[in-house]
């Protein structure tokens, strides 16, 4: 049987307790299915089952990540009969240890970040990788503790540098909640004949292709990048990219697409090129699934762009 998984991140005292608790309060979300609660971290606002009538619902603890195993979260699901569960995730773990440990027919149905909106930028300053790695798979981010009238820019700029396609809410007070309505015109027009990517909007571009694949299908691009071939590339095809970094050294990756074009045999690993190519969405061995699939119309070697490692910054 799948087992719905509600997931809430963020840092101590961001508000994910309190949320938990005007949850299951609310008979229109606790109507008297069987419910698992894990916590994994101890906030300052401490559950109080008293007042959701807490005869369906289960609170465990989990102290260490150690203890997020397969069998052990089973064991916690199967000893109250869940029909679900709301985990309340700690801030400094790394949601891969959760994710690589969940039970195999446990399905994240949603998930939710919380965050102070007074405290966000210093945990973004000073704990970046942390705050990137529970941005990445939320689809709603609130900032709770937020003033009327604040400046949203420096909170929605974090956040759009992670992902577009989170849904980003400011809560005032319990009842009082805007959602972020700032547009972010992409530094590159995808309605051009010819989309023309500089140096600097690499990072940018590669994750709107990524999250809009479809809209890319018979578009034409010109990009620099730098070329990757062996013999696991089939014939006549090379790959192009460039390093990317997300938030720190330590995340940096090659970010590549394949690219058909009948001279790749002239071209060398590491060289750096300009590339005009169209873009299909189509399956290719490569990714091992449909992703977009470059035909090159033009290539032509370049110089290394100023920063070779592309970023969002």
């Amino acid at each position: 049987m799948e087992i719905p998984v509600y997931l809430f991140t963020g840092f101590l005292d961001a508000g994910k307790s309190t949320f938990l608790q005007s949850t299951l309060e609310d008979k229109r979300f606790n109507s008297g299915e069987r419910t698992l609660v894990l916590l994994c971290e101890e906030g300052e606002c401490e559950l109080e089952p008293a007042r959701f009538s807490g005869k369906n619902v289960t609170v465990e603890v989990i102290e260490e990540p150690e203890q997020l195993t397969p069998n052990a979260l089973t064991a916690l699901q199967k000893k109250c009969r869940a029909q679900r569960v709301m985990l309340e995730y700690n801030g400094m773990w790394p949601m891969d240890t959760l994710f690589k440990n969940m039970p195999k027919n446990w399905v994240i149905y949603q998930e939710m970040m919380f965050a102070d909106a007074n405290t966000f930028p210093a945990y973004n300053a000073n704990m970046r990788g942390l705050v990137v790695d529970k941005l990445q798979g939320a689809q709603l981010v609130v900032f709770n503790r937020a003033q009327k009238g604040f400046d949203k820019m420096e909170l929605h700029k974090i956040v759009r540098g992670v992902s577009r396609q989170v849904d980003i809410a400011y809560e005032y007070s319990e009842n009082d909640v805007e959602y972020d309505d700032i547009e972010d015109p992409l530094p590159f027009d995808k309605d051009a004949a010819v989309i023309v990517v500089e140096d600097a909007d690499f990072a940018l571009w590669y994750r709107d292709l990524s999250e809009e694949l479809n809209t890319y299908h018979g578009k034409t691009v010109s990009f620099k990048g730098q070329v990757v071939v062996d013999r696991s590339i089939p014939q006549n095809s090379f790959i192009i990219g460039r390093p990317l970094m997300t938030c720190c050294v330590d995340d940096i990756r090659f970010a590549g697409l394949v690219c058909q074009w009948e001279c790749s045999s002239e071209l060398r690993n590491r060289d750096w090129v300009t590339v005009k190519a169209t873009i299909a969405v189509s399956d290719h061995p490569c990714y091992g699934r449909t992703g977009p699939v470059l035909t090159a119309l033009k290539v032509e070697k370049s110089a290394a762009p100023e920063q070779e490692v592309a970023t969002f910054n």
